[in-house]
């Protein structure tokens, strides 16, 4: 018996592990996920004055997206972003993360700006509150300030089609 447990013990190893990289990490629950989106006084991008986040989010349907230009998977979700901006369906609200604000007004000026508002979080403060750990990273935010999707990566065609675009119609319509 004594000669079957390394054997089991592999075994029980091997399982865990198979099951464990066939997860999709984009995929991962947010604890915020029906909660408010954190109420935070930050800086504005532009101009430097410091307000509380919820005064840019409450009476709006938001698309809030963490980017910073040293992120290549932002750069590739740009484009995006710039489209879903054209509809004008959105208060797109993006927080500039831990980056400066010379290569990020760099980046915007190659790759245009799609945002309403731009937060800049060079310390990360609100990124921490948000559970960031990897840009980029979408949220939508319904109109009363509660979180209601959260995106790990590339935000495609194909996941605002199928994913985001359906609960920012629902918002709207409730």
């Amino acid at each position: 018996m004594n000669k079957f447990i390394p054997l089991i013990f592999f075994v029980v190893l091997a399982v865990f592990l198979y099951i464990g990289l066939g997860l999709d990490s984009r995929k991962l629950p947010s604890p915020l996920i029906g909660k408010k989106f954190p109420s935070q006084v930050v800086e504005d991008f532009n101009t430097g004055e410091t307000y509380n986040v919820q005064d840019t989010l409450i009476g709006n349907i938001s698309l809030v997206n963490v980017w910073a230009s040293w992120c290549v998977t932002c750069r590739a979700e740009h484009e995006m972003l710039n489209k879903i901006a054209k509809t004008d369906t959105l208060n797109m609200i993006g927080i500039n993360y831990k980056d400066t604000k010379k290569d990020a007004y760099r980046y915007l000026d190659i790759l245009s700006n799609p945002y309403d508002n731009i937060i800049f979080d060079q310390s990360g403060k609100l990124g921490l509150e948000l559970g960031v750990y990897a840009t980029p990273e979408t949220f939508i935010v319904d109109q009363y300030g509660f979180i209601k999707y959260k995106r790990i990566g590339e935000m495609t065609q194909k996941i605002w089609q199928e994913e985001v675009l359906p609960i920012v119609n629902n918002l709207n319509n409730s």
